[in-house]
C-alpha cells in the first residue's frame, strides 16, 4: 500500500465515471450520510448492524481500521465517488469490499458491494466491480473471488453474471437477516488465464 497521511484520500482506481477510494477517518460524516440514505433500502437484506453503526464515532474508527487492514493485507474496502465531482466533497454512492483475504495456496477473498438506491440501473456497479476485480487479480495476485447474494436479488445476480462469476451452489441458512436464517447463492470468479 502506498504511504499516505492519515487525512489523505487514497484514490485506488478510476474508471470512466467513478473513483474508487479509501477515505480517511475525517470523512466519517460522508460515509454515515451514505448509510443513512440507504438504511431503509437495505434493512431487509442486511445482517444486523452494530448498535453504533449509524454514528460518526463508529465510522471514524472503522475507516482507520480499514486502512490498517489493507496495510496488513487482510481486507480492502473502498467507496465509490462520481468522477465528475471533487474527490474531497463528492457524495459516496457505493462501496465495495474484499474481505477475508486468504493467502498461501488459496489466494482468495470474499467480495461484497452496495450501491446507493438512487444510482441503480446505470451500470455503475458493474463498472466499479470490473475495475476492482482486475485490481484484485493483477495487482493483489488473488486467484479466486467469491460473492454471495439472496436468491431473490436478481439485480445482484445479473451484475455478477456480467462479470463472469459462475454459480457454484446454494448455502442453506447462511446469514441471519431480519430475524430469519436466509439461504444465499454462492458465486465465484477465477482469475483470467488461470482457470482449470
Amino acid at each position: 500500500m502506498p504511504a499516505m497521511g492519515p487525512d489523505a484520500v487514497f484514490n485506488l482506481l478510476s474508471t470512466e465515471r467513478l473513483h474508487l477510494v479509501q477515505l480517511p477517518p475525517d470523512a466519517a460524516w460522508r460515509v454515515l450520510a451514505y448509510h443513512e440514505a440507504n438504511r431503509e433500502h437495505v434493512s431487509t437484506v442486511s445482517p444486523a448492524r452494530p448498535a453504533n453503526f449509524f454514528s460518526v464515532t463508529y465510522w471514524r474508527t472503522r475507516l482507520a481500521q480499514d486502512r490498517e487492514d489493507f496495510r496488513l493485507d487482510l481486507s480492502l474496502r473502498v467507496f465509490l465517488l462520481p468522477r465528475k465531482q471533487s474527490i474531497q466533497l463528492s457524495p459516496i454512492i457505493g462501496n465495495i469490499s474484499l474481505t477475508n483475504i486468504r493467502r498461501g495456496p488459496l489466494q482468495s477473498a470474499d467480495l461484497g458491494y452496495g450501491l446507493d438506491h438512487r444510482y441503480e440501473g446505470q451500470g455503475l456497479m458493474t463498472e466499479a466491480l470490473r475495475a476492482l476485480c482486475d485490481y484484485a487479480f493483477n495487482v493483489m495476485g488473488l486467484h479466486r473471488l467469491q460473492a454471495n447474494h439472496l436468491p431473490e436479488n436478481l439485480r445482484s445476480a445479473a451484475v455478477l453474471k456480467r462479470l463472469g462469476f459462475q454459480v457454484e451452489g446454494i448455502a442453506r441458512e447462511l446469514l441471519l437477516i431480519d430475524g430469519q436464517w436466509r439461504d444465499h447463492v454462492l458465486n465465484a470468479l477465477i482469475a483470467p488465464g488461470r482457470r482449470g
